[in-house]
């Protein structure tokens, strides 16, 4: 079975060793760039497809603009990593793939159902990596989301068994 690895803000900016962001998830579970550029080696050896979710793009790219230094040679390695996805050069899966999330039907299923995730503390831009994991699930694959966040890892559709509980819920049992 083919598998992706989706990209969260977390890990990205770990990756890309964004300034004031070195490092994420918990204290029991710490991701450094070390750990992040091991994992991407071995899922690159193992022809993994990358996935860059628009919503990493945007949130990493805040980030980086926001940092109090390398700006500029940090947001050239995404833009790069922008350009890697926009052609679709291998690991990396076409960018063209998640357009169905952000035309109008995608926008307006976001809008009915992105409030009670709200409620239950899931970002928007979690939301819709949750998103883009579910459509590569139903296409048959081995889906990862690449993430320092428990709450947002617990939605890969490997671990549907717990759609009933709430984000908040599960967040606070994968912390114990």
């Amino acid at each position: 079975m083919a598998k992706v690895l989706i990209f969260d803000t977390s890990i990205l900016c770990v990756w890309l060793q964004i300034p004031g962001k070195e490092i994420c998830g918990s204290d029991e579970d710490p991701w450094n760039h070390d750990r992040v550029k091991e994992i991407i080696d071995k899922e690159r050896k193992a022809n993994t497809t990358f996935i860059l979710p628009l919503a990493a793009i945007i949130e990493t790219g805040n980030h980086i603009a926001q940092a109090q230094s390398q700006r500029y040679e940090k947001a050239q390695e995404l833009a790069k990593l922008m350009i890697l996805a926009a052609d679709q050069t291998t690991p990396w899966a076409a960018f063209t793939e998640q357009s169905v999330f952000w035309q109008a039907d995608g926008l307006k299923k976001l809008a009915e159902v992105w409030p009670p995730l709200a409620n239950q503390r899931l970002a928007m831009g979690d939301a819709t990596i949750k998103d883009i994991a579910e459509y590569y699930h139903r296409l048959k694959m081995e889906v990862e989301i690449l993430t320092g966040d428990q709450g947002l890892k617990s939605y890969e559709p490997t671990q549907q068994q717990t759609q009933n509980t709430s984000y908040s819920q599960r967040r606070r049992r994968n912390r114990s």
